[in-house]
């Protein structure tokens, strides 16, 4: 599969000379000057590396991923990377987001009510609680590496607490995480390969033995009703049920650590804007969607034509890969106002975040990703209104999860 969708980017990319290519080293660069180089001008561009399509604008991002025409990857995608079997196939063959139809709807369903968002605010009390102990860990010291000791450990610990996971756990289960989103890093190299699908494997033996002790042993936790769920439908293998909760950890951990990192990095970096969250948390929820959009943690999407799909005047034939840009989309001047700027108080912000995706394969999480951020976010500015930024992270990625770095903070106690 890996070969047949290289020779048809080839021979796409020869066929369509009108359409620009971009590198990999240039969008690691500076994606956004990227995207904005060409978006006004060219609705798509073509990856040189690995060929596939970059959909830029806001108004075809919204379109295309309506689009019947366009499929879930499957496992293209991962083939793509050098993925052929094994767990990370394995977790592509049988998750939810790279499914369509029937297969899609009989692995989400059991996760429909749990996720609901009545459900998910009923736990935000003890979300706020897990954002303050995280802060009063280090707080008396007056300085600390917010990304390690506060982005990471917060969703860690209400994913945890979500699926009734130890905490002591947590280490191992979240190290391996950070190894496996690696594999939504286009052109990786056959070391890397080798090494996601290693911890790939070690997190799919944890999630069976989590698993298992649920099935002999059941509580009143999420892994519980999921389980019962699942299993009184009898729609999902057990690998089905495997690679559901598999995802769960890696997206509910990866995704929103980087994201926390995000927001309060940038409303530091915009003085102004962090003390008015810090007197107003009715500014919580626009502070969230606006950092979302400016620097959003997933860059993109992909999908997969089964047809030649008209995208604003250029056509991407059938059997393609096409990444549906979140990055550019949430950056287009002919869908935002002064797209460059972040400003919390921003009130043309689409109803459906981008950020979630669109449709059917719209984000479960949805809710709990909210929550998480929000009651991070109300409990820094609640407690340590003082915060400085003294190092900030570097924000890097153009597709899939983003990737941050060090970022250290500072107060006085």
């Amino acid at each position: 599969m890996r070969a047949e969708i290289s020779a048809k980017n080839s021979s796409v990319s020869r066929a369509s000379h009108e359409i620009p290519t971009v590198t990999l080293k240039e969008l690691e660069a500076d994606p956004h000057a990227v995207f904005r180089a060409y978006r006004k001008q060219f609705p798509v561009v073509l990856l040189q590396e690995t060929g596939g399509y970059f959909v830029l604008r806001f108004s075809d991002v919204d379109c295309v991923s309506k689009d019947p025409r366009l499929h879930a990857v499957g496992t293209v995608f991962a083939e793509t990377q050098g993925f052929n079997s094994g767990t990370i196939f394995d977790a592509f063959d049988y998750g939810m987001l790279t499914a369509d139809g029937d297969a899609h709807r009989r692995r989400r369903a059991p996760f429909s009510r749990l996720f609901a968002a009545r459900a998910i605010n009923e736990m935000r009390p003890s979300i706020r609680r897990a954002a303050e102990d995280l802060i009063e860990e280090w707080y008396g010291i007056g300085e600390v590496n917010f990304f390690d000791e506060f982005a990471a450990k917060m969703p860690a610990r209400v994913i945890a607490d979500l699926l009734g996971l130890p905490r002591e756990d947590i280490p191992e289960f979240t190290l391996l995480v950070y190894v496996v989103t690696k594999a939504f890093f286009l052109g990786l190299g056959p070391d890397e390969v080798v090494e996601v699908e290693k911890a790939g494997q070690r997190l799919r033996e944890y999630v069976d033995k989590v698993l298992d002790e649920r099935r002999r042993r059941p509580r009143g936790d999420f892994l519980s009703a999921f389980l019962a769920a699942a299993t009184e439908a009898g729609e999902m293998s057990p690998a089905e049920m495997l690679y559901q909760i598999f995802a769960l950890i890696v997206g509910g951990t990866d995704t929103t650590r980087v994201a926390i990192a995000i927001q309060v990095a940038l409303l530091l970096q915009h003085r102004e804007q962090w003390e008015q969250v810090c007197r107003d948390p009715d500014l919580l929820s626009g502070a969230v969607a606006e950092a979302m959009r400016f620097e959003p943690s997933v860059g993109g999407t992909a999908r997969v034509t089964s047809e030649d799909v008209d995208v604003g005047g250029t056509v991407i034939p059938a059997g393609q890969l096409v990444m549906l840009s979140t990055m550019s989309a949430t950056r287009d001047e002919m869908a935002y106002d002064r797209p460059d700027v972040f400003d919390i108080h921003r009130t043309n912000q689409p109803r459906l975040h981008p950020i979630f995706g669109y449709g059917a394969h719209r984000c479960i999480g949805e809710a709990i990703a909210r929550a998480e951020l929000e009651e991070s976010l109300g409990a820094i500015a609640a407690r340590i209104p003082q915060l400085n930024l003294d190092v900030p992270p570097k924000i890097s990625g153009h597709f899939g999860i983003r990737r941050a770095d060090v970022m250290r903070v500072s107060w006085k106690p």
